[in-house]
């Protein structure tokens, strides 16, 4: 997959590549209101276990990315989606606290921008 769109995380023996994907995003906006959202939502659960139910969610929607993506392209071989369950039962709540500089990264690279010039010059070079 594209190391441009994702970030690498560990979960059990496996590793998983998580993506924002379009599809990803619009879950997102679903249940926050908004990628803008997802970060106050975040840090404002009201208690650990509703933090942690909130990381597993989108670990697994992050996660489940590249799979679906794989499914697409792969209708003859597809690969088991990651469960909610799964992601619970193989890691530790030390695990899911460093997985959230994954799932920023993930983020940060889904919606970065790569802009170019045709010509080279940066566009907002001052003209004199």
């Amino acid at each position: 997959m594209d190391n441009e769109r994702s970030a690498v995380i560990k979960i059990g023996d496996e590793d998983y590549q998580l993506i924002l994907s379009t599809r990803a995003t619009k879950e997102i906006a679903k249940r926050y209101g908004g990628l803008d959202n997802l970060g106050d939502k975040l840090m404002k659960s009201e208690n650990f276990e509703m933090a942690l139910d909130e990381i597993i969610w989108l670990i697994t929607l992050l996660a489940n990315q590249p799979i679906l993506i794989h499914n697409l392209r792969n209708k003859e071989k597809p690969k088991d989606l990651l469960t909610e369950e799964e992601v619970e039962l193989l890691t530790s709540p030390l695990e899911l606290a460093a997985y959230k500089s994954a799932i920023t990264e993930a983020m940060f690279k889904g919606t970065a921008r790569n802009i170019e010039s045709e010509d080279g010059e940066p566009k907002n070079a001052e003209v004199g």
